[in-house]
């Protein structure tokens, strides 16, 4: 998988956009449990208000809370409150102060300069919880205060509230109070202390006449505003990187197919019997695919889940450490499945690809055989075979799909088990005061959001093994070595010499096998004369006219084409020379026209029309309604195998090249076709080399030069006549196809 980043290169811009991005969604995501938090917390829980430092307090408030504190702590709080005084503000601004506080004219209040918040809450917290705890008249309070009074005289406490009585006390026993008070309370949990402030502040700003539910109005609208904002902006990140990713990945694509398509275009015979046509149908289209399919998912999940795992732990430890064991419960859960998931399903994914290539086959063979197959009727046989492929196709599928059926319930079942741990344990811990609900309420968000970090990495994790096999399958073709390659320097064919093909003791073997096909072949084939390659099948004779093109590259000896060896001349200018017209005649799909101009784009309409004649081909070609323009099917399906032969004869006349090639290119044809072709060849094509490989004697009859092999050798050269009597192989050839008549008047 690996070796396929280099290709990324060119999208490195990009990447790095989408993880930007990834880190801004992130961002947003963990940001809104806590905002949740805050919403049930300090929004319901607490109305609105988020200090225990009041904006504005009643002067006979702050004398109580002041009883409990010490004197420096009470002259730095005092410090920072202000007294609303008529006099020494202006109408306007206590016209604002009575608006926002009526309770003005009838009580002294004193105003928060909103300095050393921190400060202040510090020394705040317990004198205001002691003020809160004695003014609320609870049970326990009522305690406190008989146990403060017992020892006090009753002239003392008679009428007189708690706050006047400590205020009567000397300072020395008041502070040993206090102090023992504070020992008292400091036994109770953090968050019992924080509510019973944010409460006291609460009916503090009901007493001025502040208005309390705007102020919880004002809190939750603000939160949730924030909250829809950061929803939508991670709903843009999230749109933008999948928009990027899936641009990304697109390119990877094409570069990708672009790479194979010229990869295979380079392929010599020798790289194409390394692979089926199915296989490298399927590698150029399905095995791109799932690459492309995982880089979507790796930089859409493998990026963000990191990020939103890492960020969630670090949120969830510091909003309660107590339960981050119930995080490591769930987490280890979905390892747990994960790693059942991969032991039972990893092989059947591995092998994914493998299947679909073997359907392919099947199919194609099929497709393309259905002649025969209907001929011999055997279509039981090729739809079982069919079915089998595809039972194992679909087999394998149905389990891995099965496998991810039970994965996604099974994930969901512990979410819902972790959460309701949570909950239950969260519950504990609200009791006990020592959590609040929107904590908890936010923990089971973090949770969540990590386990589905973990969930999202297996999901990709699984999608891994088969993307990995299909990327190793695109390297294997991308990295094969072309065995034929071209010259570092290209040397130039000789000028004085056109058309002239030379063997030099070549000797050929196919990669890999034990004996030799072609052994010690020499011969010259001149221009302006015909050299025709005769012998029993098997005897080598395609393998030798496809050395020359230089499908393969020979293992012995040398070919020189103009007097230069072929392989130190560049492939594309030793083709251009040849006018190769293969055994099994192919076309493609588009015109008569598109067809014939395919080696010569820029031929003239003469040239087609000669090339046509000379090839036998007009006389079914101006018998078609649009002549030249009639449409050719894929394959060249819609024409009979003797017009086939023909118009990939045509093709290569229209080229005008030095050195024709016929390997059997007359066996579609009727005789008095042939002998027709074979006597405007000879007019048209008089200074080019031709060599022609033949079944039939009558095709080479008139040939300057017969080559005679058998089992890969030459064991006959010479005319047609010379041969009939020296040549016994030639002689066995010639009487099986040649009456005795015939043969008498050769001789």
């Amino acid at each position: 998988m690996f070796k396929l980043v280099k290709y990324l290169k060119k999208s490195i811009v990009l990447i790095i956009a989408v993880t930007i991005l990834l880190f801004l969604q992130a961002a947003c995501d963990l940001s809104l449990p806590t905002y949740t938090s805050e919403i049930v917390n300090i929004g319901i829980q607490q109305g609105g208000i988020n200090q225990i430092v009041p904006d504005i307090i009643r002067k006979s408030e702050m004398e109580r809370i002041t009883l409990f504190l010490s004197q420096e702590g009470k002259e730095e709080v005092l410090s920072h409150y202000v007294l609303l005084n008529k006099e020494e503000l202006n109408a306007d601004e206590w016209s604002s102060y009575l608006k926002k506080y009526p309770l003005l004219n009838t009580e002294e209040l004193l105003v928060w300069d909103k300095k050393a918040k921190e400060i202040l809450a510090e020394h705040l917290a317990m004198p205001v919880m002691m003020t809160s705890n004695f003014e609320s008249e609870s049970e326990t309070s009522t305690q406190m205060i008989a146990k403060i009074t017992s020892n006090l005289p009753t002239e003392l406490t008679k009428d007189r509230n708690i706050f006047e009585i400590l205020s009567m006390l000397p300072q020395e026993n008041l502070d040993t109070m206090i102090a023992a008070m504070k020992e008292q309370f400091s036994q109770l949990p953090e968050s019992i202390i924080t509510q019973s402030d944010y409460a006291y502040v609460k009916t503090e700003y009901k007493a001025v006449g502040v208005d309390v539910s705007k102020i919880q109005t004002n809190f939750i609208l603000v939160v949730g505003a924030k909250m829809i904002g950061l929803a939508l902006l991670a709903m843009l990140a999230s749109i933008i990187v999948t928009f990027l990713a899936s641009r990304i990945a697109a390119k990877l694509g094409k570069r990708l197919r672009s790479e194979v398509f010229h990869k295979v275009v380079s392929f010599s015979n020798t790289e194409m019997d390394q692979f089926s046509t199915a296989s490298l149908i399927t590698r150029s289209t399905n095995d791109i695919q799932q690459v492309q399919m995982l880089l979507v998912m790796l930089l859409r999940i493998v990026i963000y889940a990191p990020i939103l795992a890492i960020g969630g732990i670090i949120k969830v430890l510091n909003t309660n450490t107590s339960m981050a064991w119930v995080l490591v419960v769930g987490v280890s859960a979905i390892f747990a499945l994960v790693a059942v998931l991969f032991i039972v399903a990893m092989p059947k994914f591995k092998i994914m690809q493998k299947l679909v290539d073997r359907i392919n086959l099947v199919m194609r063979e099929i497709i393309t055989g259905l002649p025969v197959i209907r001929a011999f009727s055997t279509e039981e046989h090729e739809k079982k075979r069919f079915d089998k492929a595809n039972k194992d196709l679909t087999s394998n599928s149905l389990f891995v799909n099965r496998a991810m059926t039970f994965m996604m319930p099974t994930m969901m079942l512990i979410m819902n088990l972790i959460a309701i741990l949570i909950v239950w344990v969260g519950a504990k811990g609200i009791n006990n005061g020592e959590m609040q609900v929107g904590d908890m309420m936010a923990f089971i968000q973090y949770t969540m959001q990590i386990i589905m970090s973990f969930l999202m990495l297996t999901m990709v994790s699984i999608m891994l093994p088969r993307a990995s096999v299909s990327a190793k399958r695109i390297d294997e073709i991308l990295t094969t070595q072309n065995m034929i390659k071209d010259p570092e320097k290209e040397e130039k064919f000789a000028e004085q010499v056109k058309g002239l093909v030379e063997f030099k003791n070549v000797s050929f073997r196919y990669p890999g096998a034990n004996e030799d096909v072609l052994s010690n072949i020499n011969f010259t084939a001149k221009p302006g004369e015909t050299t025709a390659i005769i012998g029993s099948t098997g005897s080598g004779k395609s393998t030798m006219i496809n050395l020359i093109p230089r499908f393969y590259d020979i293992t012995e000896g040398s070919i020189l084409v103009d007097g230069v060896d072929i392989r130190q001349i560049n492939q594309h200018t030793l083709r251009e020379k040849l006018g190769y017209v293969p055994q099994k005649g192919v076309l493609f799909s588009g015109t008569i026209e598109s067809n014939i101009k395919f080696g010569n784009l820029l031929a003239t309409e003469e040239e087609m029309v000669r090339a046509s004649r000379v090839a036998q081909a007009t006389e079914f070609i101006d018998d078609l309604t649009e002549g030249y323009q009639n449409s050719i099917s894929q394959g060249g399906t819609n024409v009979s195998g003797g017009q086939k032969q023909r118009l990939s004869i045509a093709r290569a006349i229209a080229n005008n090249p030095e050195i024709y090639i016929f390997d059997d290119s007359f066996s579609a044809l009727d005789y008095k076709t042939d002998v027709a072709l074979r006597k405007a060849l000879k007019e048209e094509i008089a200074e080019s080399a031709v060599i022609i490989v033949a079944q039939r004697i009558s095709t080479i009859m008139s040939a300057e030069q017969i080559i005679v092999l058998d089992e890969g050798r030459i064991v006959g050269k010479g005319t047609h006549k010379e041969l009939l009597k020296n040549c016994e192989v030639y002689q066995q050839i010639a009487s099986s196809q040649l009456s005795k008549e015939e043969l008498d008047y050769e001789q």
